[in-house]
């Protein structure tokens, strides 16, 4: 082993998206095993490597982690992005749980049924524009700050990030009404490691495809 944290998950976003992007925004480097069946899926079980039967699986400092809540926690501890005390600590996991509630439903989307897909659509737009980007809007006019807690860079602003993006590619222009998150875009995208990771060629993933939906029901077919 390299040294570098090995991420184990499909070739696509899902849970291991945000995984990806932490590591990128704190500018680690990691290997990627790619699951294209259900036998290796099965073995990963049978090895004993997941313990609730689940990917992601990311191993690092001799851990093989899995649940994505506590690997992110993890990593954002790691490379002091989770704040300087409790106080701030909370913050930002009310944060990242607000996010992953919207990212939940941007998840679960290509999955959709055809005829639900226009109101699952709907479903998005009206949840980012009326309950979660609101409230990162408001946070960031409040306090004049670059970043959502403490004036520093963390693993807020990265989720936050990640969330507008992935809502901006199925409704480009759902930031219309919020120049704050704007700004915030824009400042984050010519962050050094954050722009590195939006370049061609770098491990984020394309959006979900069929392809990857076909896979998805392969390897975790019961």
């Amino acid at each position: 082993m390299s040294g570098k944290p090995r991420l184990t998950y499909l070739n696509g976003r899902g849970r291991m998206e945000p995984v990806r992007w932490l590591l990128a925004a704190a500018g680690v480097e990691f290997e990627e095993v790619y699951l294209e069946t259900k036998e290796q899926y099965d073995k990963l079980i049978k090895d004993g490597f997941l313990l609730f039967q689940q990917v992601p699986l990311v191993e690092i400092d001799g851990m093989k982690m899995v649940q994505t809540r506590a690997i992110l926690s993890y990593i954002a501890g790691k490379y002091n992005l989770y704040g300087k005390d409790l106080k701030e600590r909370a913050l930002i996991d009310m944060y990242v749980e607000g996010i992953a509630d919207l990212m939940q439903m941007i998840l679960m989307f290509p999955f959709s049924p055809p005829d639900a897909k226009e109101k699952n659509l709907d479903s998005i737009k009206e949840r980012a524009t009326n309950r979660y980007f609101p409230v990162f809007e408001k946070i960031l006019k409040q306090h004049g700050q670059d970043f959502l807690v403490g004036n520093k860079f963390s693993w807020a602003d990265v989720q936050l990030m990640e969330a507008i993006l992935a809502v901006e590619e199925k409704i480009p222009a759902v930031l219309s009404g919020f120049p704050q998150l704007q700004v915030f875009k824009t400042k984050m995208s010519n962050m050094p490691t954050i722009k590195k990771f939006l370049q061609p060629g770098s491990p984020r993933k394309p959006p979900p495809d069929a392809h990857y939906v076909e896979t998805v029901l392969k390897v975790f077919k019961k």
